[in-house]
């Protein structure tokens, strides 16, 4: 039991909490924040190819034949890249926004009680604790020690999982979704306007939305501890499906299929 463990080394309360902060539960809690940051850049990379691959090859379809139908590809894969980088960023800046906006409130709920009845807030810090395997005794002593250190602290980290000093910053999270959606959306617009051979840009732009599509859904995979081989193939066949209905649609709406 971990309270016999602590017991017998009559550690001190942080040293009790840095063993609890190090077990695997913990570090689990604390790699959460981060791996959501990066599967929010896998995920706007993803978007940005999808969405853009499938604007473009929708515009390839309504200009097939006609002489300015690079000019119009062009066109509409750079509005897809800004309009769909702004989104984006527009978007997680006011989804982050709400959450350390909803971090600060329980900050200041949980300051007020510590304020209002810090007996009974004592009490449960210590059945946290105890919920994490330690004696009464000893979750009982944790809690007073870290109380009187840091109330807030301890009670914010243990109880919801956050600091009370750090918050997640909009602004970054914003930025970093412009990027990763800019990114993406790069791939799909360079291979379908930039490659030397015109009769194989679409060609090459199927390509490489698949190969670039299929490594991001390896990472996200990766991530959340799935087995990749199924979120690549969940990847490849939305983006094929995504392109094959609006190149399919661009060519009903363009005229490009006989009535």
């Amino acid at each position: 039991m971990f309270s016999s463990r602590m017991a017998k080394t009559k550690k001190t309360a942080y040293e009790v909490e840095g063993d609890i902060l190090g077990t695997q539960e913990f570090q689990k809690s604390s790699m959460a924040h981060k791996l959501n940051w990066l599967r929010a850049g896998v995920l706007g990379a993803n978007d940005g190819i999808v969405s853009t691959a499938g604007l473009i090859f929708g515009v390839a379809g309504a200009t097939a034949g006609q002489p300015d139908a690079p000019q119009a590809i062009f066109v509409a894969g750079v509005a897809a890249l800004v309009a769909g980088s702004i989104s984006m960023a527009g978007g997680e800046y006011t989804s982050v926004s709400a959450q350390k906006d909803s971090e600060i409130a329980a900050i200041a709920k949980e300051r007020q009680e510590l304020k209002d009845s810090p007996e009974a807030e004592l009490r449960e810090l210590a059945w946290f604790y105890e919920q994490k395997g330690m004696s009464p005794k000893l979750a009982k002593q944790v809690a007073e020690e870290l109380t009187a250190k840091d109330a807030l602290r301890a009670h914010a980290e243990a109880e919801l999982g956050i600091s009370h000093d750090e918050h997640v910053s909009p602004t970054a999270a914003a930025i970093s979704s412009f990027v990763a959606f800019a990114a993406g959306s790069l791939l799909p617009l360079l291979t379908a306007t930039a490659t030397p051979w015109e009769n194989l840009r679409i060609p090459f732009t199927v390509g490489a939305v698949i190969l670039s599509l299929g490594l991001t859904g390896y990472v996200a995979a990766q991530i959340g501890g799935a087995k990749p081989m199924r979120a690549i193939i969940r990847n490849v066949l939305v983006s094929l499906l995504t392109m094959g209905v609006t190149y399919g649609i661009g060519l009903l709406v363009g005229g490009g299929i006989p009535a």
